[in-house]
């Protein structure tokens, strides 16, 4: 495997040659130390992993050609992470995690408690293509914008099971073994937890289940991991 990985919006096959723009050139030549000649793997999201050599890169942008593949395109399961927003950093953690740990859509919700009621969704979504490179993956998720809780359930198709990692229910952990599978969503409330009324409404809809992280209250970011570790384990790609 190239040491150097790069994600580039553009079809990928062998020959194919591949416009750079300035920030990549710029990446590759300026931080990488790579000249003409050398070779880097990358990929799009939907045609796998290639190596690609460089054929030119300055200050105004540069330009590849594609070798050849070097991995199929592997898709992450149909599971999506709702959370609420939290501290930069911690949001940060939060979309670097779900992308490495094969979350296929990550959704910000504005809830009662939600401590932020705007997001840098261009800042995340760099985020998740850098934690895509960095891992191996083939696949970037979308990060959507931030969207009010209520008015996302709103328009919820009730096909997709919502995984609801409820801190009231601290505990021993709880096995997902006998849940059905297909599309689901986990969601992860904010620091505070949710509000009795946000409680009331996921309680009353037959397509949330609640589920314990075990016996001690985790803050946001370690409860997404903890829940997409347990989802992935039980029903998702790791099996």
């Amino acid at each position: 495997m190239a040491r150097i990985r790069l994600f580039i919006d553009h079809p990928l096959g062998a020959g194919q040659p591949v416009p750079l723009d300035g920030d990549q050139a710029h990446y590759l030549s300026g931080v990488m130390r790579l000249a003409p000649g050398d070779l880097i793997e990358v990929f799009n999201g939907r045609d796998g992993a290639w190596s690609a050599r460089l054929v030119a890169a300055s200050k105004r942008g540069g330009s590849l050609d594609v070798l050849e593949q070097v991995a199929p395109q592997r898709d992450p399961p149909d599971l999506w992470l709702l959370f609420a927003p939290i501290k930069k950093a911690r949001t940060d953690f939060i979309v670097e995690k779900a992308a490495e740990m094969g979350a296929a859509r990550i959704q910000p919700v504005q809830t009662d408690h939600t401590n932020s009621d705007r997001i840098r969704q261009d800042r995340l979504q760099a985020h998740a293509v850098e934690a895509a490179e960095q891992c191996g993956g083939t696949f970037v998720p979308p990060v959507a914008d931030l969207v009010p809780m209520s008015r996302l359930l709103d328009g919820w198709d009730a096909s997709r099971r919502i995984l609801w990692a409820d801190e009231a229910m601290a505990g021993p952990s709880q096995t997902l073994a006998g849940l059905p599978r297909g599309p689901w969503a986990i969601l992860i409330g904010p620091e505070g937890g949710f509000s009795e009324a946000e409680q009331g409404r996921l309680s009353s809809l037959p397509y949330v289940s609640r589920i314990s992280l075990g016996p001690r209250i985790l803050r946001a970011d370690t409860a997404a991991v903890a829940a997409l570790a347990l989802w992935q384990a039980a029903l998702g790609d790791w099996r």
